[in-house]
């Protein structure tokens, strides 16, 4: 008997419910097509929902003679085709081999599944036992081939989530070309939305963009190759009265690393369709006899309680069934990367010093970055060889992991196993293992070029490099980057036919090596990186639990750039570091404590040369270690909270709340001091109302207090008491950290 997913047999109606959201959707007695019918709250179950149809006659195409209401244009549906009827963005596209493109799936079974499949060759949500979740496959039958598609929902027992993805399969002895195959489509009923998504570029990733929906199409997307720093695989549908605490949001997630679409189309009866899927520019996939394509899988979330209640369930979602392996629930190791220490230039000695004295203040991993291999000096040469610069290093990668073990640290590795230089050993012996497009110029990005991972045994060959180090060396973390987007996409692997099929089988291929590396090595915490921000998406979290958010470690900059990140992502997944002033990127001097107070809502690391610090920041370092080290657990596990948004204020504020409501971190930043500033409270969110708390071990607040008054701040919060002209008054770029305990 199932516990989620009902099914009306008389009147064909499917009710997907676990008392969090229902999702509402029937086949269509004539046509035996599917029609959706609601999803949102929860509802309670009905023997019949005939009274949710809509039918009149309105101008239009109709599928039946003699019924004039019969368009699909004018039905919400499932999973829309093109041409029969309906003129809005279809979900899939097929080629026929007479050259047309119509398509008639109906119903034909349904099947209800115990727990989650699994998706072959992609990352995906999982569940630990059978009872967490439900899956509904239901399947549609072409009239006119041997293609079947697999609409596949699996509803989770006690999140507000439904994952949904898609099988096409042929069954015929027919080849047939899939120009379109997104992951899902859903239609809402009304057009009273605002479209929430997030934008960017190199060093600004992931900054949020709020507007309302109009009619006609509006789509964010990527056709670089990867998830790109342009564009996330994520948007959001709210209400106009939707705030980060109140009203509905419906969140749309695709859990993948390339190309994507995520659209909104309004038609003029202003039924909403939101779809989500790989991106149908530059791809089509041969579908040939006894095989099948599966898209990517997508996560629809709903939110009664505003952005921040649809980003608690992807969190936790995200956090704890999508992650997986070793380092899931372990707490994350406090690092030091040597990049903006010395970038290229650096060797063995120079290591160790830094190593050294970041083990002295507390430093729990150290991180060699970029320019330990081949020849590499500058950014021109040695990607794929992956080996030993002896000149730097001359004991070696296994030397060295040794002695920065025997300084306590654990030790982790930079790669960039995607990536071609020219003129190198692995270039001379295997010139066609770069992506290009034979007798056409071919670009750089970098000064670098792209490995063809479409092809299996590219991947075999850059395994078997990192495997040589792996192997012989103590390594517990590798940082595995990305620095440019793929162009002139070509496989001389694949025939003309088959060309649009290179960017979904390079994700594929990367994949795999993730996969290689982490059966192999299942104790090595991989952390993803794509010069930045620009593969930051639900995919990689299932391989590497934390990724560097962006390549910008100013802490204002990170303000924007680690706010909009969290509206998806858990602080888990969430890379950010402390690094030098004169900031790198933007030259911005901050304070040490307001770099760390940002940096703390993360993974948390540092990005700078420990050797040039003064005593006194030495001092500071071991101060902001011990803290994290002490509540890192309910930093990454607990629940985060948005406060004041940073792109509508100049204050942020944020919080992290344990699960059991006993302790809570609250992170306030203003970014330009004020004059004679006025008196202000911020109300903090998700403690325990009648739960006594003290505050930063001093004052001592009820939860009601703490959430309906607020925090105080006045003229100086440091000392308020102060005389105004004496006291020390507040710089820009301010910070302040609060730690809320429950009294016992």
């Amino acid at each position: 008997m199932s516990k989620f997913i009902l099914f009306n047999e008389k009147t064909q109606e499917f009710h997907l419910t676990n008392g969090l959201v229902s999702y509402l959707f029937r086949v269509i007695e004539k046509t035996t097509q599917l029609e959706h019918l609601y999803y949102g709250k929860a509802i309670h179950h009905r023997n019949s929902f005939q009274y949710l149809l809509e039918r009149e006659i309105r101008p239009s195409n109709n599928q039946l003679e003699g019924d004039h209401t019969s368009s699909l244009e004018h039905i919400k549906q499932e999973y829309p085709f093109y041409g029969t009827t309906d003129f809005r963005t279809p979900a899939s596209q097929i080629r026929y081999p007479e050259g047309d493109r119509i398509s008639d799936f109906r119903y034909s079974h349904h099947n209800i599944i115990e727990g989650k499949p699994s998706l072959k060759g992609l990352p995906a949500t999982y569940v630990e036992n059978k009872e967490e979740a439900e899956t509904l496959e239901v399947v549609l039958k072409d009239t006119y081939s041997e293609i079947s598609i697999h609409l596949f929902y699996t509803i989770f027992a006690n999140r507000s989530a439904i994952a949904r993805s898609t099988k096409f399969v042929n069954n015929g002895e027919l080849e047939y070309d899939l120009e379109s195959a997104l992951s899902l489509s859903l239609d809402f009923p009304d057009k009273n939305f605002e479209l929430v998504h997030l934008h960017g570029a190199w060093a600004r990733e992931n900054h949020m963009e709020r507007k309302p929906v109009i009619t006609g199409v509006q789509s964010v997307s990527s056709a670089r190759g990867a998830s790109s720093h342009q564009h996330n695989p994520f948007m959001a549908l709210v209400r106009p009265d939707t705030t980060e605490h109140t009203g509905q949001a419906y969140g749309f997630s695709l859990i993948y690393s390339g190309n994507f679409l995520a659209q909104v189309e309004v038609d003029t009866y202003q039924v909403t369709r939101a779809m989500i899927g790989l991106n149908p520019f530059e791809f089509s996939w041969r579908l040939k006899p006894s095989e099948e394509f599966q898209t990517p899988e997508a996560v629809i979330v709903f939110s009664d309680e505003g952005l921040n209640g649809m980003s608690k369930t992807f969190h936790e979602l995200y956090r704890t069934r999508l992650a997986r392996g070793e380092w899931r629930d372990k707490e994350r190791p406090i690092l030091i990367n040597n990049w903006e220490a010395t970038y290229f230039d650096f060797n063995e000695d120079k290591v160790l010093e830094i190593a050294s004295k970041a083990a002295e203040v507390g430093v729990e991993l150290f991180v060699l970055d970029d320019g330990w291999f081949g020849k590499r000096n500058d950014d021109s040469t040695s990607l794929g060889d992956w080996f030993e610069n002896k000149d730097k290093l001359p004991n070696g990668i296994k030397g060295l992991s040794e002695k920065i073990h025997d300084l306590g640290l654990n030790f982790g590795l930079w790669f960039e196993p995607e990536m071609i230089s020219k003129g190198t050993k692995l270039f001379e012996e295997h010139p066609d293992w770069m992506i290009h497009v034979p007798g056409k110029r071919t670009s750089h990005g970098r000064n670098q070029f792209v490995l063809n991972y479409s092809r299996p045994e590219v991947v075999d060959g850059i395994f078997a490099q990192m495997d040589a180090i792996l192997s012989t060396s103590q390594i517990d973390y590798i940082k595995w980057d990305m620095n440019r987007y793929i162009s002139e996409v070509f496989s001389i692997a694949l025939p003309a036919e088959q060309q649009g099929e290179v960017f979904h089988r390079y994700i594929l291929g990367v994949y795999s090596l993730y996969e290689r590396l982490l059966e192999k090595y299942p104790h090595i915490l991989i952390e993803s990186c794509a010069g930045g921000g620009a593969r930051f998406d639900p995919g990689m979290l299932y391989y590497a639990p934390q990724a560097w958010a962006s390549d910008d470690t100013d802490a204002v900059e990170r303000l924007k750039i680690q706010y909009g990140s969290s509206l998806v992502y858990p602080l888990s997944s969430i890379g950010s570091h402390v690094s030098a002033i004169p900031n790198h990127q933007v030259g911005r001097m901050t304070s040490l404590d307001t770099r760390s107070n940002v940096a703390y809502f993360g993974t948390f690391g540092y990005e700078l040369d420990i050797t040039k610090m003064t005593a006194e920041e030495h001092s500071q370092m071991k101060e902001h270690i011990s803290f994290f080290k002490k509540h890192r657990k309910l930093i990454q596990q607990g629940t985060f909270i948005r406060l004041k948004s940073p792109f509508t204020n100049n204050e942020t504020a944020w919080m992290v709340v344990s699960e059991n409501q006993s302790e809570a971190i609250v992170g306030y930043y203003e970014v330009l001091a004020k004059p004679n500033r006025p008196y202000e409270r911020l109300q903090l969110k998700g403690l325990a109302a009648n739960t006594l708390y003290t505050v930063n071990n001093d004052v001592e607040r009820y939860g009601d207090d703490l959430m309906e008054i607020g925090l105080l701040f006045g003229g100086n919060y440091i000392d308020r008491a102060s005389e105004y002209w004496s006291r020390e008054h507040i710089t820009d770029y301010n910070s302040k950290v609060f730690y809320l305990s429950a009294k016992q």
